[in-house]
């Protein structure tokens, strides 16, 4: 997948010395507060989309969860590999809207993470990622997504994504929302 750019991902390789250095600074526990209530608390098969360098998979992985990592910027995986050797995470190259690879494996998750990754999507790139993503999910697990609003970076692709419009979406897809809440940034 790395010898062409994905739709998404324009400008992250190309600034991602900075960006790995700003990943590993914003503490899981920091991150997913409004959600924590929600997550497994008993190990599970875990699918992180859009992983970046892997710190969510980490602590994860960590916390005794099988975790899957699906990052397509090469610059990232591999930091995120180097990072966290020691931790049992299986690193996939592959990405949304199709998750063709991940589709491949015929893994089902009780936890889906598309974190700041929703907004990198056109308008059907999203219908076809949720109905992709969907798929993946046991019954009864927990899809989290964040959604990031404000301008985009400078060289990057990113779209107007409303939390109604997601949420619809997932329930379209058979997903029953649970907890839709706003949250100021983690990040600087």
């Amino acid at each position: 997948m790395d010898t062409q750019t994905v739709p998404g991902t324009e400008g992250y390789a190309d600034h991602a010395r900075q960006l790995i250095a700003r990943y590993g600074g914003v503490p899981f526990l920091d991150k997913y507060r409004p959600v924590l209530q929600l997550l497994p608390a008993l190990p599970c098969a875990v699918l992180d989309i859009g992983a970046g360098t892997g710190a969510d998979a980490a602590w994860l992985a960590s916390a005794g969860h099988t975790v899957t990592a699906v990052e397509p910027v090469a610059a990232f995986r591999e930091a995120g590999m180097r990072a966290h050797a020691r931790h049992a995470i299986a690193w996939v190259d592959d990405s949304l809207p199709a998750l063709s690879g991940i589709a491949a494996r015929g893994a089902r998750y009780e936890l889906i993470l598309v974190t700041a990754v929703w907004m990198h999507l056109a308008a059907q790139e999203r219908v076809e990622a949720m109905q992709n993503v969907s798929r993946l999910l046991d019954p009864g697990a927990l899809l989290v997504v964040s959604l990031r609003h404000g301008p985009a970076p400078a060289g990057r692709r990113m779209f107007a994504v409303t939390t109604r419009e997601t949420i619809d979406l997932a329930l379209r897809n058979g997903l029953p929302l649970l907890l839709s809440t706003q949250a100021p940034s983690v990040q600087a």
